[in-house]
């Protein structure tokens, strides 16, 4: 296999179409700053990307390795939201490659992190430290337990990343982002959660545990819909809190999407076909909630 070839198999275990979430994710912490005056450093937002795409890139690559290594890429029913990019088991070969790529990845995370912790001291080790914990042991160890499985995405990509963000941007903390950071994480949380619904039987039949397999695919649904209900209850909560300016709530536009999202979800949870249209509106949500959100606090920053 030519060069370009293996490399293009490599960089599609990042799954670089998935990889739009980070910056979504990104951007709300970014904009509330904005918000509040605090002075950004052009580098240092740069950095924060970098950070936070190579966490996102190594759990990816982690996540296509463990599933090669345990044969579930195998027998998975892959759709355009499930069931990772394939490129193993047609090249078997790149497997430590990108192994390698992943441990790399996630060091590279590491570095960007000591160097905020050597800037505003150890007050951002309480969110880096888990937060590498959770990419490298998420498909070893995480997907095997359903509350794990279930809540670490959100985890991740909500409070750990937002809140990092932010405190690597003022060198602080703040109870607003953290309301905000809520929505994220149930949307993500929902993400991941839908898109568990085609692998059943593929997950279950390599040892994973997670909330579809354990209490099924229709009381999952429900689950995915009190999700929902709590992404944007946190959402208007943190602005009648006033954590947060009203602007914010162009975020519930995607309230939109969410209602036909749900009702597929509950009509269709075991009819994987018909329930193909929820996951397209799920990722939709997932990306565009948070970028409402940011628009909103922008527009505030405007006015």
């Amino acid at each position: 296999m030519p060069s370009s070839a293996k490399l293009s198999k490599i960089i599609a275990t990042s799954r670089p179409t998935f990889l739009i979430l980070t910056p979504c994710c990104l951007l709300p912490a970014i904009a509330f700053a904005v918000v509040e005056h605090i002075p950004i450093s052009y580098p240092h937002l740069l950095l924060i990307f970098i950070g936070a795409l190579a966490a996102h890139i190594s759990v990816n690559m982690f996540n296509e390795y463990g599933d090669f290594s345990s044969g579930l890429d195998f027998n998975t029913q892959r759709t355009a939201f499930s069931g990772g990019s394939g490129a193993l088991p047609s090249s078997p070969k790149l497997a430590t490659a990108v192994h390698i790529a992943a441990i790399v990845s996630l060091l590279i995370t590491v570095v960007v992190g000591c160097y905020f912790i050597w800037l505003y001291g150890w007050g951002l080790l309480p969110i880096g430290l888990p937060g590498v914990l959770l990419v490298y042991f998420y498909t070893s160890k995480i997907t095997h337990s359903p509350l794990l499985c279930l809540m670490a995405p959100g985890l991740a990509f909500g409070p750990l990343m937002i809140c990092g963000a932010y405190y690597a941007v003022s060198g602080q903390y703040s109870l607003a982002v953290f309301g905000m950071s809520l929505m994220v994480f149930f949307l993500v949380n929902n993400l991941l959660l839908l898109n568990q619904f085609p692998d059943v039987k593929a997950d279950a039949d390599a040892g994973r545990r997670h909330l579809p397999i354990l209490i099924g695919r229709k009381k999952s649904a429900w689950v995915y819909v009190a999700f929902l209900l709590a992404a944007y209850a946190a959402l208007a909560a943190s602005v009648w809190l006033s954590l947060l300016p009203a602007y914010s709530l162009l975020g519930l536009l995607t309230v939109l999407l969410a209602v036909p999202a749900a009702k597929m979800a509950v009509e269709y949870a075991d009819d994987i076909e018909r329930l193909k249209p929820a996951l397209a509106l799920n990722v939709m949500i997932t990306l565009a909630s948070p970028l409402l959100v940011a628009a909103g606090l922008f527009l505030k920053a405007l006015l």
